[in-house]
């Protein structure tokens, strides 16, 4: 699809991170308008978006941004949370919110959002995951198993909208410079611990997908990191290594 003349929404955008730059870059390539939302809105300063309050595992919150934005073709289902748990021993009330946040809020959005671009054409969603989706990582695994189920769902929105023209993309991203990224990185490993040049830049990441978009491909590996992992899928079953990718 092309973006100029586009109307986007993009979740999580009150960060630093890929939401702010989707936002940036739509603005950029001539998007007519893009909603950056965000839980709390007061953190988005983008100038030329309007900014809108969501919390995607609000029910309510969600209906609410889709009676808003009824000009909405392109939907960036970007926000998450990472909380770091693993699933026999981590608190099971954040293994659920991990779940109703990075699952349950983007299957939400898609229900809210597909009759909205089905009026406009059919238009298209991006789900952005990231490489856990294919591999775990001791320490995180209700993330991965999050985003595997986030992966599934985005490969089951593909065919359930294929008849009303909806391209229904993801965006596989490895370890990226993302101040969450990079504060969990020096919680967990240690500051310094991290190869020099192994966080791939968010600004690069997001440019690889909106390319993907106007493309129209349903599958954009946005690193060599996500390169690498998609190729592992061939064999065994492997967790994820922070310093290399997948081990």
């Amino acid at each position: 699809m092309k973006l100029h003349g586009a109307t986007a929404l993009v979740t999580g955008a009150g960060g630093g991170g890929h939401g702010r730059h989707f936002v940036e870059q739509l603005i950029e390539r001539g998007a007519a308008k893009v909603y950056a939302t965000a839980r709390r809105p007061e953190l988005v300063e983008i100038p030329g978006a309007e900014v809108l309050r969501l919390d995607i595992s609000d029910s309510a919150s969600v209906a609410a941004a889709a009676a808003h934005a009824g000009d909405v073709d392109l939907l960036v289902n970007n926000a998450a949370v990472s909380p770091g748990v693993n699933l026999v021993d981590g608190d099971p009330d954040t293994i659920r919110s991990t779940m109703d946040t990075n699952f349950y809020g983007t299957l939400a959005m898609a229900r809210a959002f597909a009759p909205v671009l089905a009026g406009h054409g059919g238009g298209a969603i991006l789900n952005v995951l990231s490489v856990m989706a294919w591999s775990s990582y001791d320490g995180a695994n209700a993330y991965a198993a999050s985003k595997a189920a986030q992966w599934g769902l985005t490969n089951a929105l593909r065919l359930e909208l294929a008849g009303q023209g909806t391209l229904v993309s993801t965006l596989m991203i490895g370890m990226a410079a993302t101040p969450t990224m990079k504060a969990y990185a020096a919680a967990t490993l240690g500051a310094g611990m991290l190869p020099e040049g192994l966080l791939s830049d968010p600004a690069d990441n997001v440019r690889a997908a909106l390319d993907g978009i106007e493309a129209g491909e349903i599958e954009i590996l946005a690193d060599t990191m996500a390169i690498e992992a998609k190729a592992a899928l061939a064999g065994a079953p492997r967790s994820f290594d922070p310093f290399t990718g997948v081990a």
